[in-house]
């Protein structure tokens, strides 16, 4: 049985993930935005061991949400799911400042990574939009840029996926990976999208506590299980780096990094 925490637990994908994984034996923490949904979620997962609640698009919650999900773990994956569509008709500047798409699908995974004690596995969340991302990582917060929501979410799902293979490498005992779910019919992807929607939560589940070997790798990037070609600056280390400064900057707060262990 896995210890497993998931972002954005109380509806859609994030939702699907919890209860499957309950179903199948395992001990999830379940997240919500707030009181309220945190509680609707609890009713659809009742087998869960725990609660979190937060608003991740402000640092200050983003603290608290680790700190409750220290108090209930360690875990043996996080799934950072919580996000933010390309929708969004405007920057909607969050109380720190930031662009919220940004600082729900970037800022808050990176800061849980660098504040929760460490997993055996980590899984991101992000998009096959990706690859349309912006790798100049120009005005990233999009504070001169005129707002383009569209390209604010390929560009956040290309530093998702960017964290996650980051993380692959600075943390090489963390097996840690990175997915897409495919454009399916959830409140983020809309009525029409055309993926099946029976799948698109089984990867994070996979990759969060299965025992075949192709789950039990670190660095690459799914859709449906199988491996896919990620933006090709996402794999490179100059690029991370970059990246990874970038966030610092943002955020004033930088990931530990943990060697991995040298047997005697």
């Amino acid at each position: 049985m896995a210890r497993v925490f998931i972002t954005g637990s109380s509806t859609g994908l994030g939702l699907a993930a919890a209860q499957l994984l309950a179903s199948e034996g395992h001990a999830v923490v379940i997240h919500g935005r707030d009181k309220s949904r945190t509680q609707q979620a609890r009713r659809q997962v009742p087998a869960a061991v725990g609660t979190v609640t937060g608003d991740l698009a402000q640092a200050v919650e983003v603290r608290n949400v680790a700190d409750q999900a220290n108090e209930l773990g360690p875990f043996d994956a996080v799934i950072h799911n919580a996000g933010l569509g390309f929708r969004e008709p405007t920057r909607n500047t969050t109380t720190d400042g930031h662009a919220r798409v940004l600082a729900v699908n970037v800022l808050a995974p990176y800061l849980l990574t660098a504040w929760m004690t460490p997993a055996k596995r980590l899984v991101y969340m992000s998009s096959g939009l990706h690859r349309s991302g912006d790798d100049s990582l120009h005005d990233i917060d999009w504070n001169s840029r005129p707002w383009n929501g569209y390209q604010a979410y390929n560009d956040s799902k290309l530093f998702d996926a960017t964290l996650a293979f980051s993380m692959a490498r600075l943390r090489p005992e963390t097996l840690t990976n990175a997915l897409e779910p495919g454009w399916v019919a959830t409140r983020m992807g809309g009525a029409g999208a055309p993926d099946d929607l029976a799948l698109a939560h089984v990867t994070q589940f996979w990759l969060a506590v299965s025992d075949d070997p192709q789950a039990l790798v670190s660095g690459h990037y799914f859709f449906h299980q199988k491996l896919a070609t990620a933006h090709p600056s996402a794999t490179k280390h100059s690029f991370q780096d970059k990246l990874l400064d970038h966030l610092e900057l943002l955020t004033g707060v930088r990931i530990p990094t943990i060697p991995a262990t040298v047997s005697p």
